[in-house]
């Protein structure tokens, strides 16, 4: 397994509420979260828009991250996914210099 393939994730659902899962196969769970066989709590809410997705070395470490997310509140958790949109349009611009 290549590195960086722990992969913690925030969905948005339909009705505005956020998910916040771990993977190791973001594609895949993504897929099963739209068939209705993800969390149960993510059960009826799709379509779902991927928000946030940080990458970790090792599970303990994205599990660790996962824990910190669900430990925010709403705001907190929009603020950290405007924080990481920044983060990748910074890198973005960057690299068009």
């Amino acid at each position: 397994m290549a590195d960086y393939e722990h992969i913690v994730y925030m969905l948005k659902c339909k009705d505005n509420s956020l998910y916040t899962g771990y993977t190791n196969n973001l594609e895949h769970r993504v897929k099963m979260h739209t068939e209705g066989k993800g969390a149960k709590y993510t059960r009826g809410r799709g379509p779902f828009q991927v928000v946030y997705i940080e990458k970790f070395p090792t599970k303990e470490k994205a599990m660790q991250k996962e824990y910190e997310i669900k430990q925010l509140d709403r705001k907190e958790k929009f603020q950290l996914i405007r924080n990481k949109l920044k983060e990748v349009m910074q890198f973005e611009n960057t690299k068009e210099l």
